[in-house]
C-alpha cells in the first residue's frame, strides 16, 4: 500500500493512502472534535457521513473548510486543525445545533453521557445564540422497549449505520430535507410497526437522547415497596461483569458477589442466577435436537435463547422458523419456572410474584411483553431492566457498591 506524506499543525506525518485527515491527526495525537463520526460500530464498519461538520479543518489552497472525518489525505497536504477560521466555524455549527435542540438536559436519560452537552462544555457555550423555529416530533414509545424522540436527533446517522450495515435490519433511514431532516423509520411509522428486532444497538451509538431504552425502574421500586408482592430477580451472566464499569471497576472485572449483595440491599426477596435456566435451556434444546435427529425433524436446529434473533428470523426469514428450537429463552424459562414449579413448592400465589430480570439487551424488554410467554396464566417475566438501569437504582439508593461484602446467589 502506498503512503502519503502531509503536514498537520506544523508536524509531518506519513499515513497509508486512503486515510482521512482525522486518522492522520490521531497518529499525531492531535484531537479534532467529532459528533457524527463513530469508528466503534463493529465488524470494521465506521460511520463517516460528514453530516455534522463539527470536525471541519482548514486545508491550504482549498477554498472551503474540509470535514476531517471524510476528507482523504493527499501528498503534500498542509492542514490546520485549530485555525481561527476552523474554530469559529465549529462554534457556529454547534450553536446552530443547540438552537434546534430541546433544553431539557436535567431530565434527559442521556444527560450524564451526552456528547452534544460535552461538546458545548468543551467550547464554553453557556447560552443559546440563535432563536427561531424548532423541530418538534411526537415521542414514539410504541415498542415498549425502545423510545425515540426525534426532537433531539442531530442527524449523525450512527443509528442508521449500525442498523443497516452491522445488524442488517434496515429499520432506520433518513427522512426529509434541510431543516426538517431526521433519521426515522420508513414513512415515519411507529417503530413497533417496522421490522426492528429491538436489539438496542441504535441506543448504544446515539450520542444524544434521541433513542433510548424505555425504563421500568419506577415500576420495580413500586413492586419492592409493595408488601403484598414477592419480588424475585434473576441476573444474566454478562451483567456480573458489565455492572462493575458503572462503579469504577476495570472493564471485564467480574463483581458477582457485590452484584448479589447490591440486589439484596435494594430489597429483592430472592436473588437468582439465570445460569440455572441457561442449563435448563441446554437440556431442553439438547432433548429436542436428539428427537429431531432420531425421529425426524427440521435440521439444522437453531437455538432460541436470544429474543433478538428470534425477532430477526420472524420478520426477515420466516422460511427458517421451523429451524428454530421451540424452547423458551433462559429469561422466559426462569420466569415460567418461578410462577409454576417454584410458586407451588413455596406456597406462593403466582399472581403475587413479580418476576424481574436484569439483562444486557433491550430485546429482552420486548420479549417480556409477548403474550404467548405466560405458562402460569401470568407473564413469565414482569419487568426487565438493563445493566445501566440497575446501576441507576443502586446509585439512587446511595448503596456503597465498592464497599459491599461478596454474597452468594440464593440456592434454587
Amino acid at each position: 500500500m502506498n503512503n502519503v506524506n502531509l503536514t498537520i499543525n506544523g508536524q509531518q506525518v506519513t499515513v497509508p493512502a486512503g486515510s482521512t485527515i482525522l486518522e492522520a491527526a490521531k497518529k499525531l495525537n492531535i484531537k479534532i472534535p467529532t459528533l457524527c463520526y463513530w469508528d466503534k460500530l463493529g465488524c470494521g464498519i465506521s460511520n463517516q457521513p460528514a453530516s455534522c461538520r463539527i470536525c471541519v479543518v482548514e486545508v491550504e489552497r482549498r477554498r472551503n473548510l474540509a470535514p476531517a472525518c471524510a476528507t482523504p489525505v493527499m501528498e503534500g497536504m498542509v492542514v490546520h486543525t485549530n485555525s481561527q477560521r476552523a474554530l469559529n466555524a465549529r462554534r457556529t455549527i454547534l450553536e446552530l445545533m443547540l438552537s434546534d435542540h430541546p433544553q431539557k438536559c436535567l431530565t434527559c436519560a442521556k444527560n450524564q453521557d451526552c456528547e452534544l452537552r460535552m461538546l458545548a462544555a468543551e467550547f464554553g457555550i453557556q447560552e443559546v445564540a440563535f432563536s427561531g423555529a424548532k423541530n418538534r416530533f411526537d415521542v414514539d414509545d410504541s415498542s415498549e422497549a425502545i423510545m425515540r424522540d426525534l426532537s433531539k436527533c442531530v442527524m449523525c446517522r450512527r443509528c442508521e449505520t449500525v442498523c443497516n450495515k452491522v445488524q442488517t435490519v434496515s429499520a432506520l433511514t433518513g427522512n426529509g430535507r434541510g431543516f426538517s431532516a431526521k433519521v426515522g423509520t420508513a414513512s415515519m411509522i411507529p417503530l413497533a410497526e417496522t421490522n426492528c428486532t429491538f436489539c438496542g444497538q441504535c441506543v448504544n451509538v446515539c450520542p444524544v437522547g434521541a433513542i433510548t431504552g424505555i425504563s421500568y425502574v419506577k415500576k420495580v421500586w413500586a413492586a419492592i415497596n409493595d408488601p403484598s408482592k414477592t419480588v424475585i430477580v434473576q441476573t444474566a451472566p454478562a451483567v456480573r461483569v458489565a455492572v462493575g464499569q458503572e462503579f469504577g471497576f476495570e472493564a471485564g472485572a467480574p463483581v458477582t458477589g457485590k452484584l448479589v449483595a447490591g440486589l439484596r440491599a435494594l430489597g429483592f426477596d430472592k436473588v437468582f442466577d439465570t445460569n440455572f435456566s441457561a442449563d435448563l435451556t441446554i437440556m431442553e434444546e439438547g432433548t429436542e435436537l436428539i428427537g429431531r435427529v432420531t425421529k425426524g425433524g427440521k435440521l439444522p436446529m437453531i437455538t432460541s435463547c436470544s429474543p433478538g434473533w428470534i425477532n430477526f428470523v420472524e420478520l426477515n426469514y420466516p422460511d427458517l422458523l421451523e429451524n428454530l428450537s421451540t424452547a423458551k429463552s433462559p429469561q422466559s424459562m426462569f420466569g415460567a419456572m418461578l410462577k409454576t414449579y417454584y410458586a407451588k413448592k413455596q406456597g406462593i400465589d403466582p399472581s403475587k410474584i413479580v418476576s424481574v430480570s436484569i439483562m444486557p439487551c433491550t430485546a429482552k424488554k420486548f420479549e417480556a411483553f409477548r403474550r404467548e410467554l405466560s405458562a402460569s396464566g401470568y407473564p413469565d417475566t414482569d419487568i426487565v431492566l438493563t445493566t445501566t438501569e440497575l446501576a441507576q437504582m443502586i446509585k439512587e439508593a446511595n448503596i456503597d457498591f465498592l464497599g459491599l461484602p461478596d454474597e452468594q446467589f440464593d440456592p434454587i
